[in-house]
């Protein structure tokens, strides 16, 4: 099960360096921060789930925040999609809670019990990236 969050993790690391290269900038001496999600749906929700996300996504292109990079299963693990997202600061968080909130969505509490109708289980992991091998392993020596 290790081997199995670790390769899903590395997956998802390597599918994330492009968003964050293009949204950090890649002359940035620090990498940029993004956060992975693997989602399990239940069973007969995701048509709802896939809506219910597509529905936040048009508030952050609506607002010009970065948005998420979605990928669907194809074969293999028993995962859904993963989402690879930035880390919003707390300031675009607002901004982006005040446009869903002005549009009838859900935010805070309730939301996050919305979202939970949809999801059989979920991960959420903070990344950092993207880096080369030899990147880590430097930052791995000198700490």
């Amino acid at each position: 099960m290790h081997r199995l969050i670790s390769r899903c993790l590395f997956i998802g690391l390597a599918l994330a360096a492009p968003m964050v290269m293009a949204q950090s900038g890649a002359a940035a001496k620090e990498p940029g921060r993004a956060v992975i999600s693997l989602y399990r749906v239940a069973p007969g929700k995701h048509a709802a789930f896939l809506k219910w996300m597509a529905d936040r996504d048009a508030i952050d292109q609506q607002l010009g925040l970065p948005r998420a990079q979605w990928y669907g299963h194809f074969q293999g693990d028993s995962w859904d999609y993963i989402a690879i997202a930035p880390n919003l600061t707390d300031a675009q968080q607002r901004k982006e809670d005040d446009a869903a909130k002005a549009k009838g969505l859900a935010i805070g509490l309730k939301a996050s019990l919305e979202f939970r109708e949809f999801i059989a289980s979920h991960t959420d992991t903070v990344s950092i990236g993207p880096m080369t091998a030899s990147d880590l392993a430097a930052r791995a020596n000198n700490p």
